[in-house]
Parts: C-alpha cells; structure tokens; sequence
C-alpha cells in the first residue's frame, strides 16, 4: 500500500467525521431550538382551566382543552387496543411461521409499504371507508385511522424482536413435547417482552401528534365527547386550528397543546429507551 492510498484514506475518514459530526450538531441544534419555543410559549398556558375547561368562543379569554385531552385518549386507547394486537399476531407470523412462505414475503412486503404510506392517505382511506358511506364523522372512524398507522409500526418491531430470540428456546421446548403455539406464548413472547413493550410505547408515539388521518376522520368539536359516532375533540386538530387563527388567546391554548404532545411523546419515547435498554448487569 502506497503512501499517497493512505493518505487519501486519511482524509476521507477526516472529511466524513467532520460532515458528520456537523449534521449531527444542526440536528440537535434545531431540536434543541424547537424544545426551547414550545416550552416557552406552551408553558404559559398551563393552569387548572386548561386541562378541567370547555373552549371558549372565539375572540373570549379563557378556556381550557379538557374535551380534545379527552378525546385523543379515547381515540389513542381504541386504536392501541385494535392495531397492537393486530401488529403482534402479524409480526409473529412473520418470524414464526411465514419466514420462508409466500404470504409472508407479501405480508413483509405489505408492512413495508405500509409504513411508507403518508398518513394522510391514510385519512382519505378511512374516510372513504367509514365516514362518506354513513355521512358523518366520527371518533371511531378517526381510531381506525391511527390503529391502521399502528399496525405496521407494530409488527415490524415485533418480527425484528421474535428473531433475536435464540433458536435454540424453541428447540428445547419444542423437543420436551410443547405445542408450538404455547412455545410461541410461553417462552418466546416472554423473552421477547421488553421488544415488544417498545414497539408498543413507540406505535402510541408515532400516532400522538398525528393530525392528517383525524381531518379526514374525526374532524374536531368544541363539546365533550360524549359520543364517538359524531365529530369528536383531539389535540392536534385543535393545535390546527388554533394556530392558524387570528385571536392570540387560541393561538396561546395551541402552543400549551404543543407542549402537551410533546411531553407526552418525549416521555413515551424516553420510556421506551428505558425499557429497551433493559437492567443493567
């Protein structure tokens, strides 16, 4: 090897640290700047009537998002409770039984699709589907769109953590006479748990701050959501359409809103690292 090979090699691994390094360093500093406005300007918002009040009508002081705080629970629980388990079942297929088949190598194929699909396709799927055909919207219909988010999230994570499960668990259990679907329940879930865990806490997050699918779906309402077959409150199209009104008292509920989300992504997130990263030996 010459001088001159090693020295080029020198300075390429010098030029990408650098180019690295500094996209490294704009990431954070952006992130760190977006943290700094939403907590400063969503921090002023934070009072007992944010979180217990009705909103008010437009141009009046005061109010809370008691109703959307609602409302995005009720949503985020339906759609956890339906894709979730979707996503686990379909993930477990994937690394149980369909590795070498063709329907799982289409159900693979579909998952990665899936999760490139923008969310507002999504939205317009879903409101094709439930909302045209029984002429309103609905909370239920706007579930459907964050489980359909959630589905693929799910399953890719839960194919990727069965896999890491040595082989060698199966086989032993399998050679002590367990059916494999308890194999697959009693021992490889449980190995695989804390992966699973994160995939859930990470599917809750990506579908949080979703605003697109719930436009479509279900809409937004000043009331509480007393039933889910009508329009129903959720945050993000409340930040929506607080923030692009022109009475700075809702323009101020939207930055408390953002701070909500935000904090309740961070902390998902956060959690999910912890979780992921299991006990320290």
């Amino acid at each position: 090897m010459t001088a001159r090979s090693i020295t080029r090699r020198r300075i390429l691994v010098i030029t990408v640290k650098i180019v690295s390094s500094v996209a490294a360093f704009i990431g954070i500093f952006f992130l760190a700047w977006i943290l700094f406005e939403v907590i400063k300007r969503g921090f002023q918002s934070l009072n007992p009537a944010f979180f217990t009040r009705l909103p008010t009508p437009p141009g009046v002081e005061g109010g809370g998002i008691a109703n959307a705080i609602i409302g995005t629970s009720i949503m985020i629980f339906l759609a956890t409770i339906t894709g979730v388990p979707t996503g686990i079942f379909a993930g477990v297929y994937l690394a149980e039984f369909g590795q070498y088949t063709r329907l799982g190598s289409f159900i693979r194929f579909s998952v990665n699709i899936m999760m490139g699909i923008p969310s507002i396709i999504v939205g317009l799927f879903v409101y094709t589907l439930l909302v045209l055909p029984f002429g309103n919207f609905s909370g239920y219909a706007g579930a459907v769109s964050l489980a359909i988010i959630m589905i693929p999230v799910t399953a890719r994570t839960a194919e990727d953590m069965l896999n890491l499960v040595p082989s060698s668990l199966r086989e032993s259990a399998l050679a002590l006479g367990a059916p494999r679907w308890r194999v697959t329940l009693g021992i490889v879930f449980r190995a695989a748990k804390t992966g699973l865990i994160t995939g859930t806490l990470l599917a809750i997050a990506r579908v949080s701050g979703e605003t697109a699918p719930l436009l479509f779906t279900a809409l937004n309402s000043p009331y509480w959501p007393s039933s889910l077959t009508h329009s129903t409150p959720n945050l993000t199209v409340t930040i929506f359409n607080y923030a692009m009104s022109p009475y700075q008292n809702w323009q101020q509920i939207a930055w408390g809103a953002s701070l909500l989300i935000m904090t309740a992504v961070l902390f998902l997130t956060v959690i999910a690292r912890f979780i992921f990263k299991g006990p320290q030996k």
